[in-house]
């Protein structure tokens, strides 16, 4: 009995894990397809992402504000998954290392995006500090990855609100979709065979995940941020 319980659980293991594998690649036929699409970003946005006196760096104005803060924290995500996966936490299995993988590459094909989409617009690399996360523990590694996820979805959410142009609320949606799978998996891989997944701590009884605006956003970020970010156009 017991050897047939465990077979049944392996067996449901993997079956979720080609589940999990499944999504991911289905994400990441999304991202880089979206990869390969241009921002056609006009003037009339006014001022650009700059680094200020101080070496603070301005998100800007209007539509180029709200995808430099997109590209902010999408460059977060692609330095956080790198370093996890150079710095292996102890009991990195085989499963971890295919969805943690997957989840870093579409996270650096979001960064691309927006650094090649704003071109000349776009603020410059942001210095990232991830002293806070012991990345020899599962635990603190997906707990930091599951902050960064939830966070980005909500994020995405918040933001769409105040895009002018509806391409670019089109491709924040194909963007933010992608990020909600990840965040979906990082919370499978804590607690898996659980409602953690979509829990009511992010979902509320309507069935709708949260929304915060930057200024929600920015202060949670800034542990790991060593470069000054200055929102002030965005609420």
């Amino acid at each position: 009995m017991i050897r047939s319980a465990q077979t049944k659980c392996d067996k449901e293991a993997e079956a979720t894990a080609r589940s999990r594998r499944g999504l991911l690649k289905t994400a990441g036929i999304l991202a880089a397809s979206t990869a390969f699409l241009e921002l056609n970003l006009s003037k009339a946005f006014a001022q650009r992402g700059a680094t200020l006196a101080g070496g603070t760096v301005d998100l800007g104005q209007g539509d180029f504000a709200v995808l430099n803060y997109a590209y902010a924290l999408e460059q977060l995500e692609a330095a956080f998954y790198t370093q996890v996966l150079q710095q292996p936490y102890r009991g990195f299995n085989p499963s971890d290392e295919q969805s943690l993988t997957g989840i870093q590459s579409h996270e650096v094909a979001h960064r691309e995006f927006f650094r090649s989409a704003l071109g000349g617009n776009a603020i410059p690399d942001l210095q990232v500090d991830f002293g806070r996360v012991n990345f020899a523990s599962r635990q603190s590694v997906l707990g930091t990855a599951r902050t960064f996820e939830d966070l980005g979805v909500a994020a995405y959410n918040g933001a769409g609100q105040l895009l002018r142009n509806p391409d670019f609320l089109a491709k924040a949606g194909s963007i933010v979709s992608v990020e909600a799978r990840h965040a979906a998996t990082i919370r499978d891989m804590l607690n898996p065979y659980s409602a953690a997944f979509a829990g009511n701590d992010i979902v509320d009884g309507n069935g709708l995940d949260r929304a915060l605006v930057p200024s929600q956003v920015l202060p949670k970020v800034v542990p790991f941020v060593l470069t000054p970010v200055s929102a002030s156009q965005l609420p």
